[in-house]
């Protein structure tokens, strides 16, 4: 098949071990990343079928117009939120989904944590600048982590909190404050409680109509002046512009963030900040991962091109 490989920023797709599974296959790889319609189209043009990376590249139903080759989508993980599925179905291009691991989006989000807990980058910076220990951090131990959402991700970085001698507090939907409950987790009465009494507070939600915006500038002015928010889930979490202004106001006084509107985000605000720490969506972006992820894709791959084809969202285009 002619396989076509988008938003590989880092060319690491081809170090991977699973890339061998494609021998035999025509396959080409992007670097970059567009949003544009006619470049998207050309680059897609003859390809029958294409891998995605996460949610990198939206498509649409214009894009799909212009693929009249398309046979399957083979997507990394399982979020399809960014694939007009119904246009796919009307089209007969099959999609595939994956499965992933919660652990390294998990150790990336307590990485950040404990970075902007004790001030890491500002005090590297100021080493490399010849200056000595310009700030005093704060530790974990005996504060209160605060969890919006209690879902894979949450649930880790939840044991991480125990570890580190946290008091673990969650908050989400009544299915999740029963989940936690059940695994000996204490629930926030509310959700402005859990910005009130979070020292550190971490979003583990799925970005749908329901949760897009789903925190305000009214929850983020309820957070502490010395409290973190992290954020390697989904920007649009949070309402446009709050968290920008919430932090420039001071409350909560710090922020580390993984996750953008717009990606790339190289002129992305926050970037502009001095009290936030801003890594360029790296949450899944490591070789384990990429590994799994990846491996998946490619069976499912493999699986269509020999007529066995797994793991459909919309199975009914086989018939047609």
């Amino acid at each position: 098949m002619k396989v076509v490989i988008l938003d590989d920023y880092q060319d690491a797709v081809r170090t991977l071990p699973c890339f061998a599974l494609l021998q035999g296959h025509a396959v080409r790889v992007f670097n970059d990343s567009t949003q544009d319609l006619d470049v998207l189209a050309a680059r897609l043009a003859g390809a029958e079928a294409l891998v995605l990376i996460r949610e990198r590249t939206p498509i649409s139903a214009a894009l799909l117009d212009r693929l009249p080759d398309l046979r399957l989508i083979s997507q990394t993980g399982r979020g399809i939120a960014h694939i007009d599925l119904k246009a796919c179905s009307r089209r007969g291009v099959a999609v595939a989904v994956g499965s992933g691991s919660p652990h390294s989006t998990a150790e990336l989000t307590w990485a950040l944590l404990l970075a902007a807990m004790r001030q890491l980058p500002q005090e590297v910076a100021r080493l490399k600048a010849g200056q000595w220990q310009g700030s005093l951090g704060t530790g974990l131990r005996g504060r209160t982590l605060g969890l919006f959402g209690f879902g894979n991700i949450g649930r880790v970085v939840a044991g991480y909190g125990q570890a580190f001698g946290m008091r673990v507090l969650v908050w989400g939907r009544d299915s999740t404050l029963a989940r936690a409950r059940e695994q000996g987790f204490e629930t926030a009465p509310s959700q402005q409680a859990l910005f009130e009494q979070a020292d550190a507070l971490s979003l583990h939600l799925r970005l749908v109509e329901q949760t897009r915006g789903i925190i305000g500038a009214g929850d983020l002015a309820c957070m502490q002046p010395g409290a973190v928010l992290v954020n390697t889930s989904r920007a649009e979490l949070i309402e446009p512009g709050a968290l920008l202004a919430a932090l420039q106001a001071g409350r909560p006084g710090r922020a580390a963030v993984d996750v953008y509107e717009e990606e790339p985000a190289p002129d992305h605000p926050l970037l502009r900040l001095d009290n936030v720490i801003c890594t360029p969506h790296l949450g899944y972006v490591e070789q384990d991962s990429y590994q799994l992820y990846f491996t998946a894709a490619f069976e499912h791959l493999l699986a269509f091109a020999a007529g066995a084809p797994c793991n459909l969202v919309n199975p009914e285009v086989l018939g047609a």
